[in-house]
């Protein structure tokens, strides 16, 4: 009798696990294809608010190459995404990574227009410290604006610093490491355009990963 309900209770927990692996993977199948969509859309949001509609004509998240220099952008590949007009180039958004972060690495998009100034910098992801670090921000300070225009010439390369460290750019009260850590990142991301920018717009665009799929 035991053995008969063991067996029964078994055959329900199988069922049962069926049932729901089924169900979990039709959910993903229904909604993968809007999940990436919505990704793709806020992706776009984020390369237009730097690099303007108005000024492109291509579709910025798809023409993408991938770029390795850690040293001048933090990671080994290193997505770079491309706005031109008329197949002409107009600026290269670099999803740079500042790998020393007060509470690691801090992830950016730092556009550079094709004559070398700041089109914007935006923080995408931190581990920053709340109250302090997080306000680079541009929903916590207007901070990361700072680098609006800016270039390897303005101002001159050697201020390319916070100014404790006698530099342009406001560091945070009791929050320094991460300003610095921005700003250096920024610096260097415009110093690897320089040097190694122009190719990027005969580079071969890579199809945009599917995600979640």
């Amino acid at each position: 009798m035991n053995k008969k309900r063991i067996l029964i209770a078994g055959l329900l927990l199988a069922m049962f696990s069926v049932v729901g692996t089924g169900l979990v993977a039709f959910t993903h199948q229904q909604t993968k294809e809007r999940i990436a969509a919505n990704e793709r859309e806020a992706l776009l949001r984020s390369l237009t608010a730097l690099v303007p509609e108005s000024t492109i004509d291509n579709d910025i998240v798809s023409d993408r190459t991938t770029v390795n220099s850690r040293e001048l952008l933090g990671g080994e590949a290193v997505d770079v995404y491309l706005g031109r007009k008329s197949g002409e180039p107009v600026a290269a958004v670099f999803a740079s990574v500042v790998p020393d972060g007060y509470s690691g690495p801090i992830k950016l998009l730092v556009a550079v227009r094709v004559d070398g100034t700041l089109g914007g910098v935006r923080v995408v992801s931190h581990k920053e410290t709340p109250g302090l670090g997080d306000k680079v921000e541009e929903r916590r300070t207007d901070w990361v604006y700072s680098f609006n225009d800016k270039s390897l010439d303005n101002p001159d390369i050697s201020r390319w610093k916070v100014k404790r460290d006698g530099g342009i750019f406001d560091q945070f009260a009791g929050a320094t490491i991460t300003p610095r850590s921005i700003v250096n990142a920024v610096k260097n991301t415009l110093i690897y355009f320089r040097d190694q920018g122009g190719p990027l717009f005969s580079a071969k665009a890579k199809p945009q990963e599917k995600k979640n799929g």
